[in-house]
């Protein structure tokens, strides 16, 4: 007899030490049917022990009894996500599942809880296998949910004001951001959640910022190249080439999918007065707006503003167009994106009348707040420094310099995006923690070694 012997259930639960089973009749309402783990046979996993196990009704939810909580899984989402050769590749993570040929209203016939493994027969005569932490994992408790979209999709974020900057500035040395991946993903992780790190002692040549960023993944291009050099232009048509002050602003707010983090590396600097760098945390303003001026933030949040830019570069002309919110915010309502630029603001603006009113008193505050003692600092870049900081969040600007002779302040920029920066950092933690846990073992096995040879 097979070990795990089926049972048929009519109104009550079964328990077996060996494990359990569930098989629910296709043509009988049987309610909710549930299956408890012997006290003898209880599942641990480090996570929280598994109790019963339980179908609905409908077949559509199983839920999973823990001592501290309820886990419910949709059945659909079971069998959509088989872990099987048949439909999961495992070297590429993917689904191979055909949804052509997919029976979307598959129920499970029987279920087993045994160990540490779900077993579930299924309608379409297929069958599935899950490991319980990887069901955990994966739960649709707001806490699972809430610590995937905080520590892998999008991480989360510390925003400063004045006086938290020093402390959250972080400094790294660009030969151990090029030749080590802990201090690597450390420079990215500081570049996520504060929105800002300067990597040092770069050397003065034009492909340094290059380098870096193939450190990471690619260099994003724009119509102004691939890199853009910041030196006063005559002529030029773009007003961060003017030695003039240059206000706050966010870069490229006219292109839908805004470069994500920008990279400036300073190689010649004035000596004389003027041209300090400048920034500010939009999110931590936008923040305080949401708390303190809720109805000046519901104004930036949801009026459309045009973003555009008109020019020329390296012999291409180009006209970029973009409508957008000066606050942008996710399906969560946390705040993703900040789209602020004075010059590149189009004399078109596609509101309401009342609202535009509305929107210069609610902007009004906003860049008030940007420019006050209380979130805006003022730094002079050091040759050789490459300041990176989150294009999307922060506002960054520079007072007004004089050149002098023979020593024009020369900056070389370029661009990354937030999508690689993300992917770079999950490839690391994940490459970086085997490579530690490799390491234990390793040094395990030497101490076992040591420990016989006495």
């Amino acid at each position: 007899m097979n070990f795990f012997t089926r049972l048929i259930l009519t109104t009550s639960y079964v328990t077996r030490c060996e494990g359990v089973s569930l098989t629910l009749r296709r043509k009988h309402s049987l309610g909710n049917q549930q299956i408890r783990v012997s006290k003898q046979k209880r599942v641990a996993l480090g996570n929280p022990e598994i109790n019963s196990l339980t179908l609905s009704q409908k077949r559509d939810i199983l839920a999973l009894d823990t001592d501290n909580n309820t886990l419910k899984f949709p059945t659909i989402w079971l069998r959509d996500n088989c872990q099987c050769p048949a439909c999961f590749q495992r070297h590429s993570q993917s689904r191979t599942i055909d949804w052509g040929k997919f029976d979307f209203g598959v129920k499970p016939l029987s279920a087993k809880l045994v160990e540490s493994e779900l077993t579930i027969e299924w309608s379409d005569n297929h069958r599935s296998n899950f490991t319980l932490d990887w069901l955990i994992e994966r739960s649709f408790t707001e806490e699972k949910r809430k610590l995937f979209r905080n520590k892998i999709y999008r991480f989360e974020r510390t925003t400063w004001g004045a006086n938290e900057f020093g402390k959250y500035l972080k400094k790294f040395d660009y030969k151990s951001v090029l030749n080590e991946d802990s201090t690597l993903l450390n420079w990215l992780e500081s570049l996520t959640k504060y929105g800002v790190a300067i990597v040092t002692n770069v050397p003065a040549k034009n492909n340094s910022n290059k380098i870096l960023t193939e450190r990471v993944a690619f260099t994003r291009r724009t119509h102004y190249g691939e890199e853009f050099t910041v030196i006063a232009k005559d002529g030029t048509t773009n007003v961060a080439y003017l030695s003039s002050t240059l206000p706050l602003h966010t870069d490229l707010p006219y292109y839908h999918y805004a470069p994500g983090a920008n990279l400036l590396h300073c190689l010649v600097q004035s000596q004389g007065k003027g041209g300090e760098s400048q920034l500010a945390d939009g999110f931590h303003v936008g923040n305080y707006l949401k708390l303190h001026e809720p109805e000046s933030y519901k104004i930036l949040t949801k009026t459309l503003v045009d973003w555009s830019d008109v020019g020329h570069e390296n012999g291409d002309h180009f006209h970029s167009l973009h409508q957008a919110p000066v606050l942008c915010e996710d399906e969560f309502g946390d705040l993703v994106r900040v789209n602020f630029s004075q010059p590149q603001r189009d004399s078109h603006f596609n509101a309401p009348l009342e609202q535009v009113i509305l929107w210069y008193e609610a902007v009004g505050l906003f860049t008030k707040l940007l420019y006050s003692p209380e979130n805006n600092v003022t730094f002079k870049l050091a040759e050789g420094d490459i300041l990176t900081f989150d294009n999307l969040r922060l506002v960054h600007g520079r007072s007004a310099y004089a050149d002098t002779t023979g020593r024009e302040r020369l900056l070389i920029g370029c661009y990354l995006d937030w999508d690689e920066i993300y992917s770079r950092i999950r490839v690391l933690r994940k490459q970086l923690k085997r490579s530690k846990e490799m390491n234990i073992e390793q040094s395990t096995r030497n101490l076992h070694q040591l420990c016989l040879s006495f």
